[in-house]
């Protein structure tokens, strides 16, 4: 049995043929970054031989819903209910009697191989980075996901949104005058980073979570200085404290392949860094598959259980590629009175903020399908009784052709589903009967 940590998913990987490998000296400057965009939407890669550091180098590890499902160990349709099992079951995680992270030490983050992305980046960022961190109101313990930008040996500026779990648990500590203590991983088993992305409830435990994805295998150690329970088999674990009175301006590329807007963001400072023998380092490219289902599946969860929830004729909730797997949703639905399409386009607009444009499909289209989709709005869309404009609301603040500062944008919904006062058959799909059974090897020679 492989182990529950990165290692082991990675042995998965290469067995399902799924992991490319090079062998060839490359650099953290843009190299792997294009490499890795070359490979999006395909396998997974690890890079053996990095010019300017010893670790070794992985991307694209969970960049297809083929790999998120086997690092959840699920078959892709069954993905949201594996981890929303796992949120409900959440189980603790034992303690292990031996932290391998531990074999190796040091106090200077040049020694990470951390890839600077794209040409406009103000520097090097860790893009896989999750932070632990005590939840002083509940006594329980944080996990969650930050890009660090490198600013010298010792110092990260870290990505927080106001609000969030570890914004709260910093703001808390600096009301109180006090610096707040964390543990930061790179390179776990993508179970973990998966857990912590989902945005679990204010006070529940991520790594309980993860644990039950785990089939209860994974194990915790203690980390000497912050005192954080951390994967004991993390490839590199850095410790440390995200300073009171101290921030930095930056700027990163977003889910949307974009430059967003600087921000004054807090620093952390390292205390010290371990990493295990011939370690691994996990690079997320942002924009690309991986950083868009590992932000946008649990977003697709969230509606698709409180589309469900409220409207039993939704059946599927799906963000589109296109859409960044963040903007645009498609919602599938069996429809039953004519409002349904603009119920279930306001429901979805409630349910996740950041959605910009909506569009409902009959049970008849596969939302997953962009040209059945395009065909729905083509031959059931009509723009004066199907579209809802909702404009000047909240959005997303990624959106670089919204009002960014005031976080104002205008949304549209499309009802593309079948009008019930038309005759059913005109929209009927026309079907051959048997085509299903039909396999053309057995009819044509190919050459």
């Amino acid at each position: 049995m492989t182990a529950p940590d990165l290692r082991g998913y990675l042995a998965k990987v290469a067995g399902a043929g799924e992991l490319a490998v090079v062998k060839r000296r490359v650099s953290t400057k843009y190299e792997i970054a294009a490499i890795t965009a070359k490979l999006d939407g395909s396998s997974a890669v690890l890079f053996e031989n990095i010019k300017e550091s010893k670790f070794r180098v992985v991307s694209n590890l969970v960049g297809t819903k083929k790999r998120f499902a086997l690092a959840v160990g699920a078959d892709e349709p069954k993905i949201h209910d594996k981890v929303s099992y796992a949120i409900s079951h959440a189980a603790k995680p034992r303690v292990a009697t031996r932290a391998r992270f531990m074999e190796n030490k040091s106090t200077d983050l040049y020694d990470l191989p951390i890839m600077t992305h794209f040409e406009k980046e103000p520097g090097a960022f860790i893009t896989s980075s999750v932070i632990y961190t005590q939840n002083q109101e509940t006594g329980t313990q944080n996990s969650s996901f930050h890009r660090l930008l490198r600013l010298d040996e010792r110092h990260f500026s870290v990505r927080m949104v106001e609000g969030r779990h570890l914004h709260r648990s910093f703001m808390y500590a600096k009301e109180r005058g006090e610096d707040l203590r964390v543990a930061i991983t790179v390179g776990v088993h993508p179970a973990v980073s998966i857990a912590g992305a989902y945005q679990a409830d204010w006070g529940k435990d991520e790594l309980e979570i993860a644990n039950t994805l785990l089939n209860r295998k994974l194990a915790l150690a203690m980390t000497p200085y912050s005192g954080m329970m951390v994967p004991s088999e993390a490839e590199i674990v850095m410790e440390g404290r995200i300073l009171r009175d101290r921030t930095h301006k930056e700027w990163m590329v977003e889910m949307l392949r974009t430059y967003d807007f600087k921000r004054e963001q807090p620093v952390f400072e390292l205390e010290r860094m371990y990493y295990r023998n011939d370690p691994i380092f996990h690079d997320i490219l942002a924009g690309y598959a991986e950083h868009r289902l590992l932000m946008g599946m649990p977003i697709e969860a969230k509606l698709n259980k409180n589309l469900k929830r409220g409207m039993p004729q939704v059946r599927r909730v799906v963000l589109s590629d296109g859409g960044c797997n963040w903007l645009h949703a498609i919602v599938q639905i069996s429809k039953r009175r004519e409002p349904d399409g603009k119920r279930a386009i306001n429901a979805a607009f409630k349910a996740h903020r950041s959605l910009k444009h909506v569009i409902v499909v009959d049970d008849d289209i596969n939302p997953s399908n962009p040209v059945e989709v395009e065909y729905a709005v083509a031959t059931r869309f009509q723009a004066d009784r199907g579209l809802v404009i909702l404009p000047k609301v909240r959005g997303s603040s990624l959106d670089p052709s919204s009002d960014q500062k005031k976080l104002l944008t205008t949304k549209m919904g499309m009802d593309a589903t079948r009008s019930l006062s038309k005759r059913k058959e005109g929209f009927e799909i026309a079907r051959i009967p048997g085509s299903e059974k039909i396999s053309l090897k057995n009819y044509l020679k190919l050459s």
